[in-house]
């Protein structure tokens, strides 16, 4: 059994032995990156200094939210509006093992530049073991490349350190409940963001859309699990597909994107399977959807697929 006490004491020694002077730790406010960002601020203490970087496909209200974490945290950090920056670097690419790449070597830029600014020489992530086992590598084959894997690039001027690479999502979630962080049960949000529930390109507009899609997703089912209507899904988001489909609205034609709505359950990301969310709850989460982006959405799916053989995430 997976003893979080014992874990915390080794990694914080062992941290504090292997860092000689000021580390970087790239910051989403998920899970892994706030468990890994309070280990090696146990550790190290001022020295470590939190980034967050803002790329544009952060969800509705999510970076402001981010800061308030790491202020409530007491961790030295560093926020960054790199949203342009994202944007224009894949504002052409439609296949997702580039975007993932791109948005890999991307970061990585951002943080040797903040790190040659404060004379940084260590980069901390929340790297997990479902990430390396996906991104592939020896014999595995990939599945996709995470972006804080596969997305790297193969030179940096930074020293890689991963504290809980051995973990999976479930002993993570041990850890914070143990550290009494406030983020342990949140669900998990990819590091490349929306860009990867964008299938096609990841335009600004329709970042916009699959923003606000996501909103309704997270706050329609979360009042229903408050109210008693259903179990939390482990995960539950939109995604905007790169097909149109007639529609009609009033009584004229329509001509609009399609939503898929995703709801798994899992425990450690490597299986899951579809959550069985009520008809009721689906119906209020497609009229609000069209009710409230029908200049450009006109119909709503639900993806019922396990993993395997889908993944999560459609990217």
């Amino acid at each position: 059994m997976f003893d979080t006490i014992q874990f915390i004491k080794e990694k914080t020694h062992e941290l504090s032995k292997e860092i000689k002077g000021k580390a970087l730790i790239a910051f989403s406010g998920g899970v892994d990156s706030t468990v890994c960002a309070a280990l090696v601020h146990k550790a190290i203490g001022k020295n470590l200094i939190a980034v967050h970087v803002d790329t544009g496909y952060m969800r509705k209200h999510e970076s402001k939210e981010v800061q308030q974490l790491m202020d409530r945290m007491g961790l030295n950090y560093r926020f960054i509006d790199a949203s342009e920056e994202f944007f224009q670097a894949l504002s052409t690419i439609t296949d997702p093992e580039k975007k993932r790449k791109i948005i890999g070597n991307k970061f990585i830029e951002i943080f040797e530049r903040v790190a040659s600014k404060e004379k940084i020489d260590y980069l901390i992530q929340g790297t997990i073991a479902p990430d390396w086992i996906e991104s592939g590598g020896e014999l595995r084959d990939t599945i996709k490349s995470h972006h804080n894997v596969g997305g790297l690039p193969e030179r940096m001027n930074l020293t890689l350190i991963e504290p809980l690479r051995d973990l999976y999502k479930d002993e993570v979630r041990h850890l914070a409940r143990a550290l009494k962080l406030e983020v342990c049960e949140r669900q998990p949000f990819p590091g490349p963001g929306l860009a990867i529930r964008i299938i096609g390109k990841a335009t600004k507009e329709r970042t916009e859309i699959v923003r606000e899609a996501c909103a309704i997703v997270e706050e329609e089912i979360e009042t229903a699990v408050k109210e008693g209507y259903m179990e939390c899904p482990w995960q539950y988001f939109a995604v905007l597909l790169p097909i149109r489909s007639v529609g009609v609205q009033g009584d004229k034609r329509a001509y609009g994107y399609v939503i898929t709505i995703r709801a798994v359950q899992s425990i450690d990301a490597m299986t899951c399977a579809f959550s069985k969310i009520p008809l009721e709850v689906l119906d209020t989460i497609s009229n609000r959807i069209t009710n409230t982006l029908g200049e450009h959405v006109n119909r709503i799916v639900y993806d019922i697929t396990n993993k395997p053989p889908g993944t999560i995430e459609w990217e």
